[in-house]
């Protein structure tokens, strides 16, 4: 017989799902809905021109009433770089740990919006609501302030990891162990736990060892060293301060983002120097080579950051010189190892000692590996799995983890972006969908980009344009001259004369042909232009340029 819901407990998510980016992510009892985090997601190389990718805000826009707030787990990118994008039609409060709501406040500043409230909270942090109350425990992750998320519903406890790792031996704060055993023992009815690294086996690498593998460079290097890593792993940056206060190097930071960030760190205490030990970008070259450490944006080979700029000889205050030695303290994302690659040969071309995370372990992740996803399981014990922050192979290899540790396999649900699971202690099942389509950031359009225009350009990028123009006597119904075809990113006119010439006969032909049918639509004979050019040019080339007709009347 099957189990009648009470439906008053739904979870979905809007972004996150099948995918790495635009973390979002929904708990709603009844009257009120909890927001965990809004990021966004870089785009791909087919993602032609488009800046960011956003999460569909519909639902929310329209049910902004049931929001009783917007829970940061922590300041990636992935996790609030939606939030200024979300917030021009959504208001709501924000909750997050100190690190996350200064870059919050950093971002929404750039985007000028203002009044939201923000809410600081800590590990005993605990937010009442009607029906519902918001709790946190402390994790471990590649940035400081780090935190899982526990929503208490009458159908009971709901724990969302944010991004987390089991590191033992952590540079700033650890996980809380006795947090997380305390919500064991309450019960917790449905766990939603970060997929990243499910494919990789055993324990993620402790950042102290890496903090090791920093030192050992320092150690042995003579000239200087440029270091490349995330701005917001403060933990690591504070490695490297430390390092090169130990071996009486100068420090200058290089980066628009490095700077925003390493000033909230310092502000916050979690990076501590004195204030004598760093330079300013303009007075690098008076630091003899062996006393000077720059720490700069660009490790994912981001073609306008600092070490990008570096290694193209572009950067106004900063050049390669021989006994450089430069690390990349990051591993590439997906979709940025070609550019990244690229970086480290142009670097290693121009003289550079490269040290990358293949080579040396300069990098950690702050996902955990699967030993560790599954002991969050077995800490945690759920009733019921939902694997998130993953690809779908991600979520699927998630799933087979934590049945090894006891949960059955039909107590797991691997949703899709806007499958809503409805839940109770007697089980769930899905209850339809909200929209959760991926929307596009170009410029200052949001939105305004979509299949049709992203379609057009891979077209225009792999085949290029014709452009057909005609003049048409409408009273005589007459070809005034013949057209005249022009192209770009198709074929050299000068060099396919013959072609163009024949493309421009067969163009008159059959706008002469469709006058003296009677057309007078103009779509129809840019339509009928189309249909017979298309064909031509694919069996003369093999390529389906994009084909522009305009008719000018006279």
């Amino acid at each position: 017989m099957e189990t009648k819901l009470k439906k008053d407990l739904k979870i979905f998510a809007l972004g996150g799902l099948g995918e790495i980016g635009k973390n979002t992510y929904v708990i709603e009892y009844k009257n009120e809905m909890v927001l965990v985090d809004c990021g966004i997601k870089f785009p791909d190389n087919e993602l032609f021109g488009i800046d960011y990718v956003l999460a569909d805000y519909t639902y929310l826009k329209q049910n902004q009433d049931k929001l009783v707030g917007i829970f940061v787990t922590h300041g990636h990118e992935d996790h609030i770089g939606g939030l200024p994008f979300l917030l021009q039609d959504v208001k709501a409060p924000i909750y997050g740990g100190d690190f996350a709501v200064e870059l919050i406040k950093s971002k929404l500043q750039e985007h000028k919006i203002k009044g939201v409230k923000f809410h600081q909270i800590n590990n005993d942090t605990v937010v009442e609501f009607q029906n519902i109350k918001v709790r946190f425990f402390r994790t471990t992750h590649s940035i400081a302030d780090s935190f899982g998320v526990v929503v208490t519903t009458p159908e009971g406890n709901i724990v969302h990891t944010g991004d987390f790792k089991f590191d033992l031996t952590p540079v700033g704060a650890g996980t809380d162990f006795q947090k997380i055993a305390e919500i064991s023992s309450e019960g917790v009815l449905c766990l939603l736990s970060d997929s990243t690294n499910s494919e990789q086996p055993g324990f993620s690498l402790s950042e102290r060892r890496v903090g090791e593998a920093i030192e050992d460079i320092f150690q042995t290097v003579d000239g200087r060293v440029i270091f490349a890593t995330f701005a917001s792993n403060i933990d690591r940056v504070q490695q490297v301060v430390k390092s090169s206060l130990k071996y009486n190097r100068k420090i200058a930071i290089v980066g628009r983002s490095m700077e925003k960030t390493f000033e909230i760190g310092r502000r916050l205490g979690y990076i501590t120097a004195p204030d004598e030990a760093f330079v300013s970008i303009n007075e690098i070259g008076q630091v003899p080579s062996h006393q000077l450490t720059i720490i700069c944006t660009g490790s994912q080979g981001e073609p306008m950051a600092a070490l990008a700029r570096i290694a193209n000889g572009t950067h106004r205050q900063i050049s390669v010189i021989p006994g450089d030695t430069i690390v990349f303290s990051s591993s590439p994302i997906p979709g940025n190892t070609i550019s990244v690659n690229r970086v480290i040969d142009k670097l290693h071309r121009i003289g550079a000692d490269v040290i990358h995370h293949k080579i040396s372990e300069v990098h950690t992740s702050g996902h955990g590996k699967q030993e560790e996803q599954k002991l969050m399981i077995k800490l945690l014990n759920p009733k019921f799995f939902i694997p998130i922050h993953g690809e779908y192979r991600m979520l699927d290899q998630h799933v087979k983890l934590a049945e090894q540790c006891g949960i059955p396999r039909e107590n797991s649900f691997i949703l899709d972006n806007g499958d809503v699971l409805e839940l109770s202690a007697d089980g769930g099942q899905l209850g339809g969908k909200v929209p959760a389509q991926p929307v596009y950031v170009d410029g200052s359009g949001i939105g305004d980009i979509g299949h049709i225009v992203l379609k057009d350009r891979r077209v225009l990028s792999q085949d290029g344009l014709v452009i057909v123009t005609m003049m048409i006597d409408r009273e005589k119904k007459q070809l005034v001259n013949k057209p005249t075809v022009v192209t770009r990113g198709f074929v050299y006119v000068r060099e396919s004369g013959d072609l163009m010439k024949n493309v421009e006969e067969l163009i008159k032909d059959k706008i002469v042909t469709e006058l003296a049918g009677g057309t007078k639509d103009w779509s129809s004979i840019k339509k009928a232009v189309i249909d017979v050019v298309n064909p031509f040019l694919y069996s003369q080339t093999g390529r389906r340029p994009m084909i522009l007709p305009i008719i000018m009347e006279v």
